[in-house]
């Protein structure tokens, strides 16, 4: 009777097993848009909205998403979202979430030597958490670029 439990319980622990996906594909984490929400010398909060593409055959169920981002070269916001959604399949989600800037040496550098610029690079690296097994977080380093226009709150003249 022992081992009949041992055989059952291995099977199951081997079928869960065969349930987790082997090669997760990290997902792409990118900017959509940003917009000031409170702001103070010191401390800027911005809400980002940011788009998750999942290349992965299964959905990807995201607990909260931990984010740091840079402005040309510079360290520019970091946040943390609780938020819990649902990637499909191959396909993307967009959510909205609040950063915290300390953006005096970004905003310098923007305003400063390269306002003949319209867009700047950006770096967004991190990790999302899951609810997949034994997948709980995924890391992602993404980069592109912004519209200096959207950062400064501008509207460009074609909107």
């Amino acid at each position: 009777m022992k081992r009949l439990l041992l055989t059952i319980a291995g099977c199951l622990a081997l079928a869960s097993c065969a349930g987790i996906p082997r090669n997760l594909k990290t997902p792409e984490v990118s900017f959509v848009g940003i917009r000031g929400v409170e702001a103070s010398f010191f401390e800027q909060r911005l809400e980002v909205r940011m788009r998750v593409n999942n290349p992965n055959t299964i959905e990807l169920p995201v607990n909260g998403l931990d984010v740091d981002v840079e402005l040309a070269g510079e360290p520019f916001a970091q946040g943390v979202s609780a938020r819990e959604f649902v990637v499909p399949a191959q396909g993307e989600a967009e959510f909205d979430m609040i950063v915290t800037a300390n953006a005096a040496n970004a905003i310098l550098k923007i305003v400063g030597g390269e306002r003949e610029r319209k867009e700047i690079d950006y770096k967004l690296k991190g990790k999302l958490s899951t609810r997949i097994g034994l997948f709980r977080t995924i890391p992602f380093e993404e980069s592109g670029t912004l519209p200096i226009a959207d950062l400064l709150g501008k509207r460009r003249k074609n909107d």
